[in-house]
């Protein structure tokens, strides 16, 4: 089946056209979206999206504007964004299972164990309180500057300038 004819189907919403969609363009799609979404299991989920949308929104594909394949294109693209900053999305990747960790204490050897060895976490104890909030939000729970600002509710300024003292005060502790 050629394009113009799938087309053709996709317009009349035939059922099988979703079908033959699906198989002309899953690889190609996900290939797209598994590089820009990192996980697997969420790129087999945009792509069921992206394919939906496609399928509700065929009406708004026009020839004169742009190649088909690059409409779709578009459309994984878009929806792989939307998915990365969404909030539930973002909050599976802070909230990581303890069982995601637990390699990293079997080998002794490994310079992440060396760096826990001498208890980084006692030598930010030793920091100003808003300190111990702000490099806990950026590096032990893995939040941005700008989502750090908002839920400590002080400007992103703010934020950047305490993290960048913090650390200084961090590196003469530890006289790095």
């Amino acid at each position: 089946m050629t394009q113009d004819e799938l087309l053709v189907l996709i317009y009349k919403k035939d059922e099988k056209a979703f079908t033959h969609l699906y198989d002309m363009y899953s690889k190609s799609l996900f290939a797209v979206i598994n590089v820009l979404v990192k996980n697997r299991e969420e790129a087999e989920d945009v792509l069921q999206d992206v394919f939906v949308k496609i399928w509700k929104n065929i009406d708004s594909y026009h020839e004169s504007k742009g190649r088909f394949y690059t409409w779709i294109l578009n459309i994984a693209r878009n929806t792989s964004i939307d998915k990365l900053r969404s909030k539930n999305f973002n909050n599976s990747q802070k909230n990581l299972s303890s069982d995601n960790f637990v390699h990293l204490f079997d080998d002794s050897n490994k310079l992440v164990n060396k760096i826990d060895s001498i208890g980084i976490q006692d030598f930010v104890k030793k920091l100003k309180p808003k300190c111990i909030q702000i490099i806990d939000l950026l590096f032990f729970k893995g939040y941005t500057q700008q989502e750090a600002s908002e839920e400590l509710e002080i400007p992103l300024g703010t934020v950047k300038t305490h993290n960048r003292n913090c650390i200084n005060d961090l590196r003469n502790y530890l006289k790095v």
